[in-house]
């Protein structure tokens, strides 16, 4: 006899509950986060080309490795890996609640024979008082019992853990919604950068993978941007920026934030990244005329001609924030009226008085500088982030439950003999059977003891 062949649907809905699919695209979605890892995602193109070459680079681009995990097939793996998870999980969560809804009251034959927990002894008594008996030891020291007559004889049932059974469909939920998560992410989410400069705002970020500016929907300001160095180096120790949220003008959140402590608002993290410098440094200038004493303070940028009186002017070319040890200094050259260009001299702005020895028309003092700094801020906005946290506390649980706790059932059938009552007990867990048998005996030898009307064995 032929065995009848499956229909297309029928082939459709195995391939789709197999193990096999389910190994298959764990594989391959392993295989493909390990590309992810070592190829750069979202980099500029100048630093694939430099790392790997044009044609490449190109060959990335085409199989979507440079941004893999928005990525046409990876979505598609995790689809069809969620695919697998839903129809196992249909074609089994039937069978498993019909076993909770409607357990098996009374043993079959086969349970009293073929389980490897299980005992037989004869006691004095009606087969109503040894149940009677038998269902006070359960409940004291297992859990209660349900009784149940049929064919002139009386059968208890207890168990317990029974909930142990959804701890893999618990977790298969997870992994669904961490994977919708993730995607929610993915699709609505985005990773920015922008550059703010002291006292500037803005209300656009710029993507990371060249998509173009991003509004935000509110204004960010940076008041303030602060770094500190470690003694006697240009290494910076910490930096931070004051930033205010502004919608319609109005001021609606202020905070001050360093690395790893961002700002967040409407869902959107600000994170301190990066800072550098934003255009020349302006200096305080204090001009002295040594002929007639007359002091002149003056605002002059790194680069361009400053005037001074009599037609003479002066010009910043060159700073350091330590010259030698001596501290801050400037190098400059004064021109005459009729745009001769002088010798540059330096100033230093702990020593002015070294300036004074100079000969020429001017001294000069440098009472100040400031350089105007950016600070530079990762955005990041993820609408998926709360979802992967639920499922990754439901996976917790779910592997807790499947994989820490055990459904224990226990049997007993009482019936007559002769003048006695005899007992047929059986046991069984779903996980930790060593465990259980331990269990069991303990259990075994009070139900007997109380059945007998004896003290329980104590060994050693």
């Amino acid at each position: 006899m032929t065995a009848k062949k499956k229909s297309l649907t029928d082939s459709t809905w195995d391939f789709l509950c197999s193990l096999k699919l389910a190994i298959i695209t764990v594989l391959l979605l392993a295989l493909t986060s390990i590309i992810g890892t070592i190829i750069l995602q979202n980099g500029a193109p100048a630093d694939y080309i430099r790392e790997y070459g044009q044609a490449n680079y190109e060959l990335f681009k085409k199989l979507q490795f440079i941004d893999m995990y928005h990525s046409t097939w990876f979505i598609a793996l995790l689809a069809l890996f969620s695919v697998n998870l839903i129809c196992c999980s249909i074609k089994n969560f039937p069978r498993v609640w019909k076993f909770v809804r409607e357990p098996a009251l009374v043993a079959s034959a086969g349970i009293f024979k073929g389980s490897a927990n299980r005992a037989e002894f004869s006691c004095k008594g009606s087969k109503e008082q040894v149940a009677e008996l038998v269902a006070t030891v359960l409940k004291k020291e297992f859990t209660k019992t349900i009784l149940t007559e049929q064919d002139d004889k009386l059968y208890l049932f207890a168990q317990k853990g029974i909930y142990s059974r959804f701890g893999a469909y618990i977790t298969h939920l997870s992994i669904l919604i961490i994977m919708a998560g993730a995607v929610i992410g993915n699709v609505w989410g985005y990773k920015a950068f922008v550059n703010i400069v002291e006292g500037s705002s803005i209300d656009q970020v710029r993507s990371r993978n060249g998509t173009g500016p991003i509004d935000l929907g509110f204004t960010v300001r940076c008041d303030d941007f602060d770094v500190s160095y470690y003694p006697n180096s240009n290494r910076p120790k910490d930096y931070n920026s004051d930033l205010v949220i502004l919608e319609n003008g109005q001021e609606v959140l202020r905070k001050r934030i360093e690395v790893n402590d961002p700002l967040t608002y409407k869902g959107i993290k600000f994170y301190q990244s990066s800072y550098g410098s934003a255009g020349n440094a302006f200096f305080k200038i204090r001009a002295t005329e040594k002929a007639t004493g007359k002091v002149i303070d003056i605002k002059a940028h790194q680069g361009r001609h400053a005037q001074l009186p009599g037609g003479y002017s002066f010009a910043i070319t060159n700073f350091t924030e330590n010259d030698r040890n001596f501290g801050p200094a400037m190098q400059l050259h004064v021109n005459t009226p009729d745009d001769k260009h002088g010798a540059p001299f330096i100033v230093w702005q702990n020593h002015p008085e070294l300036d004074l020895k100079r000969d020429g028309v001017f001294s000069f003092a440098l009472l100040g500088f400031e350089q105007p700094q950016y600070t530079g801020l990762q955005v990041a906005k993820d609408p998926g982030v709360n979802i992967v946290w639920a499922g990754c506390f439901l996976i917790v649980f779910g592997s807790l439950t499947a994989f820490f706790f055990s459904h224990k059932r226990i049997w007993v059938c009482l019936e007559d003999n002769g003048k006695k009552t005899k007992v047929l007990i059986a046991g069984n867990a779903h996980r930790n059977q060593p465990g259980f048998s331990l269990a069991f005996d303990d259990l075994l030898q009070k139900i007997e003891a109380t059945a007998k009307n004896e003290s329980p064995k104590k060994e050693g």
